[in-house]
């Protein structure tokens, strides 16, 4: 039988109270999983000490103390006194035992329900077995701070029922609601778990909104003003925690009847930020001194070159000279950015521009173009690729153009799915590609580094009108 059926007949409730008690029985399946009890309404029948069951709720946990419903049976004044005494009296009460439909000893907690004139015309109960409860949820429903919930627990679970889709979205997120009154009347366990971290150590349940809300803001603010976006979001930091509140207001048509508040606890994040950031520097600092290490040793290297007269030793130095610049430019461009990954034509450009200062042949003009796409490369690649690059146009540069007054180099960049593509052309004499290895220093530094380096492939191209190198790797 339904509560409308069960209250017609056994009890003397007008149609509105009825409704009021329907309204009511919608929240006790909530009321039964929050507190892990069985949940029911009582109405009082004609007789005073006799009420009715019309609605019943059990925890999905499986700890109800019933077997079978007892909506339609009946309660006494001798199994149930809390019960009887509540709808009588309106008393609260807690921790009262009581004897089931089904003979079980079990303690009541009860409260009154009553309608829009204060008259009593329900009880709502919440029963729970002693023998399967331990010290903390034996004594949760009779701590003083409770009080003033739990007797409005039906207007209490009402709204938590409503707002049961935002605690489930946000389940693994502390989570606090507060009433109309700015009282809190839920708090989950990662909300309890959080401020016993940051020092809190009063219960939350029963708590005014200004004492816990973590942020400046007052309960009046919100009820009263026009709050913006940017005051319902707060980041504070509290005992080395770093905390980002979220306030979201429950508005209806009589104004503000609650607050759901949730935390989210960036500690850990805040922690990883500044130790990358730590790191970053560490980081930068190491490659700036590998730099200027390196560029300290270009110079003694120019200064002995200077003393030498044989021009093959001389050409010697200067190649290695150019090589040790490539590598520097890397650490110049990773003390720059301070992370893993530096954008190929950051460091193509650096080395066109380095290249072209060092042309030995006062008489010869080069242009150096670079195009194409731009793209991270880590660094672990970016070190052979600007040896590379290095050695081809220095190539170019010495052998390509002899004779020559002018000369052209493009330095082409694409990105093929996961891989990247290099192109260095030029438009010198050309060479017999046969014989690349066998008098070509830089060019083997190249296929060593193409192969062993970078697991990748190297296409030679050259005739008449110039030579065309093809160097195709993975990116990552």
């Amino acid at each position: 039988m339904n509560i409308k059926i069960l209250c017609k007949k056994y009890t003397n409730l007008s149609d509105e109270d009825i409704e009021e008690i329907e309204k009511v029985s919608e929240t006790i399946q909530t009321t039964a999983e929050l507190v892990d009890a069985d949940v029911f309404i009582d109405c009082l029948t004609s007789e005073e000490d006799k009420a009715v069951v019309v609605a019943q709720a059990k925890p999905l946990s499986g700890k109800s103390n019933y077997d079978k419903s007892v909506i339609g049976k009946f309660a006494l004044e001798e199994d149930e006194p809390a019960a009887i005494k509540t709808l009588n009296t309106g008393t609260v009460s807690r921790g009262l035992k009581a004897i089931t439909q089904e003979k079980k000893n079990v303690k009541q907690h009860t409260v009154p329900i009553r309608n829009k004139t204060g008259k009593i015309i329900g009880v709502l109960i919440i029963e729970q077995d002693p023998r399967n409860m331990d010290e903390n949820e034996s004594d949760i429903l009779l701590k003083p701070i409770y009080s003033k919930i739990f007797e409005e627990i039906p207007e209490t679970f009402e709204q938590i029922n409503k707002n049961m889709g935002f605690i489930i979205d946000n389940i693994e997120s502390p989570i606090i609601i507060f009433n109309s009154k700015g009282l809190a009347i839920y708090a989950n366990d990662f909300a309890e778990k959080l401020y016993e971290k940051i020092g809190y150590e009063q219960d939350i349940i029963g708590v005014n909104f200004d004492e816990i809300s973590l942020s400046n803001n007052k309960f009046k603010y919100f009820k009263d003003g026009d709050v913006g976006e940017e005051n319902l979001i707060s980041e504070i930091k509290i005992k080395n925690h770093y905390l980002k509140v979220k306030y979201n207001l429950i508005i209806e048509k009589e104004g503000l009847k609650g607050i759901n508040m949730i935390v989210f606890d960036e500690t850990e994040k805040k922690e990883k930020e500044r130790e990358l950031v730590l790191k970053s520097v560490v980081i930068k600092e190491i490659h700036h001194r590998v730099k200027n290490n390196l560029q300290t040793i270009v110079s003694l290297l120019r200064l002995q070159s200077r003393r030498v007269d044989e021009p093959y030793i001389r050409k010697a130095f200067n190649e290695s000279i150019s090589r040790i610049s490539s590598i520097s430019i890397i650490h110049e461009l990773l003390a720059e950015e301070g992370i893993d990954e530096i954008y190929i034509k950051d460091i193509l450009d650096s080395l066109r521009v380095n290249m072209l200062k060092y042309i030995e042949n006062p008489d010869l003009t080069v242009n150096i173009d670079l195009v194409g796409s731009n793209f991270y490369i880590h660094s672990d690649k970016s070190t052979s690729i600007a040896l590379i690059a290095n050695e081809l146009m220095q190539n170019s540069i010495e052998h390509g153009f002899k004779g020559r007054k002018q000369g052209n180099i493009l330095i082409s960049i694409e990105e093929i799915d996961e891989y990247m593509q290099m192109k260095i052309i030029d438009d010198g004499l050309g060479f017999n590609v046969e014989d690349k290895g066998k008098y070509n220093l830089g060019l083997n530094i190249v296929e060593q580094l193409v192969k062993d380096k970078l697991d990748g492939e190297l296409l030679i191209h050259s005739d008449e009108f110039g030579t065309e190198v093809k160097v195709k790797i993975k990116k990552e």
